[in-house]
């Protein structure tokens, strides 16, 4: 396994306690000067939060798409995220995504703008006076 350009992106390698992660496996992050954090010990929700993102990433995107390489994966996985990040309301923050607010309501007449993202797959909507 060879990590080559990309090892200085990475600070943080998060793995469970399972034994098909050897001592080898570890070194290769290690030699890249990646810090290796265990799961706890007996904690199934400990990793709740990423799996739940994942889910979401699969049903929402991955699910609907033929993916033909690693440009056209990156490409989505990137849009998908700014879309999540940026514009996705999140029930756990109010109805509000994590990059920013969305803006009021008004109670002035007002045009509904679509935005498609993904080819058509996610559309945005936003309120403009």
């Amino acid at each position: 396994m060879d990590l080559g350009d990309r090892a200085d992106r990475f600070r943080f390698l998060i793995r469970d306690r399972d034994r098909k992660f050897t001592t080898a496996f570890d070194a290769v992050f290690t030699g890249a000067d990646i810090r290796i954090i265990n799961t706890p010990v007996r904690a199934p929700r400990a990793n709740a939060i990423a799996e739940r993102f994942i889910g979401t990433l699969r049903r929402e995107c991955l699910d609907h798409l033929l993916i033909i390489g690693t440009r056209h994966l990156t490409a989505a996985l990137q849009e998908y995220i700014n879309h999540y990040n940026g514009h996705r309301p999140h029930r756990s923050l109010h109805q509000h995504p994590p990059a920013g607010g969305i803006p009021p309501h008004s109670a002035a007449a007002s045009r509904v703008l679509r935005r498609d993202r993904l080819g058509g797959l996610i559309h945005e909507y936003m309120q403009v006076a």
